[in-house]
């Protein structure tokens, strides 16, 4: 299936953006579907990209799709419920429809992807009165300065931080913490035997190769995440919930019992210390005389 309108020309992790697109929009055609996504379906029909023969038509891969994206929901609607004129920031935000899911009519949104996704956003998506988009370096400090401080802010990186050395990802949550302090940050791993796969070039379906996805954490590792920045004060995580047929009855089971529970794909929200109750960086040593 393929649309009649733009045709986008991507290669290697943009192209991800058109794939996570294709199976949420697979999944939310469906009358019993897990997550209703219309902007995706929508989407789609006007993007001018064969679909089904690059990525496949599986069932099963969409509702994973479309259950990951929903944990990532939940999340940003309790932020919005507790917090209605927070600041959402999307990072490596691609073609994610989530605003037009949850946005609650007041919130802030800030999306921030390099230049050649946020300018297919821009196209494809254009914004709203109160949503921005910002081409830039999700791990390069400027974004940080667009976002208004005196609001609320949660950060979701949904599908970005595979894509990076583990070291840069180690950095970008520990700025995060000092950037916004009492805020939260949502993101999602993919387990370490998926990465190495996808490091030998072993993660192939149809005409689609899996980009290196060189940083990974199986789901039994997040207190790691702690290690980022002392002013992780919270790791949780957030299970998806609702499956359906085989898969949901599956679901229960595959999240609970060892190897599967600790060694599955996994989303993790953290939660930061107010700048107040932030430990104070160590003095440096006085220098020898």
């Amino acid at each position: 299936m393929s649309g009649g309108g733009e045709r986008p020309v991507l290669e290697q992790v943009p192209e991800t953006a058109l794939w996570t697109l294709w199976h949420r929009a697979l999944e939310a055609r469906r009358p019993d579907t897990v997550l209703p996504d219309p902007k995706a379906v929508e989407l789609v029909d006007r993007i001018d990209f064969p679909f089904a023969e690059r990525f496949g038509t599986s069932a099963t891969q969409g509702q994973l799709q479309a259950l990951r994206a929903a944990c990532f929901d939940r999340e940003v609607a309790d932020f919005l419920a507790r917090e209605p004129r927070g600041t959402v920031v999307c990072l490596g935000d691609g073609l994610e429809t989530q605003y037009w899911r949850v946005d609650n009519g007041r919130a802030q949104w800030l999306s921030v992807d390099l230049p050649e996704s946020a300018a297919l956003r821009e196209e494809l998506l254009p914004p709203g009165p109160r949503q921005r988009y910002l081409a830039a370096d999700a791990t390069e400090p400027g974004w940080a300065e667009e976002v208004d401080r005196t609001r609320e802010v949660l950060i979701s990186a949904q599908g970005l931080l595979m894509y990076l050395p583990p070291a840069r990802v180690k950095a970008l949550i520990a700025a995060c913490a000092e950037w916004f302090p009492g805020g939260s940050l949502v993101l999602d791993a993919v387990p370490r035997w998926f990465s190495r796969l996808t490091l030998e070039g072993r993660m192939r379906s149809h005409g689609y190769q899996a980009p290196p996805m060189p940083w990974a954490m199986d789901a039994g590792e997040r207190d790691k995440l702690r290690t980022a920045s002392p002013a992780v004060t919270s790791v949780r995580d957030v299970r998806p919930t609702g499956g359906r047929g085989l898969l949901g009855a599956l679901l229960p089971l595959a999240l609970t019992l060892p190897p599967v529970a600790t060694c599955r794909p996994s989303v993790t929200a953290l939660t930061f210390a107010e700048r107040s109750a932030q430990p104070e960086p160590e003095p440096e040593p006085e220098p020898a005389s």
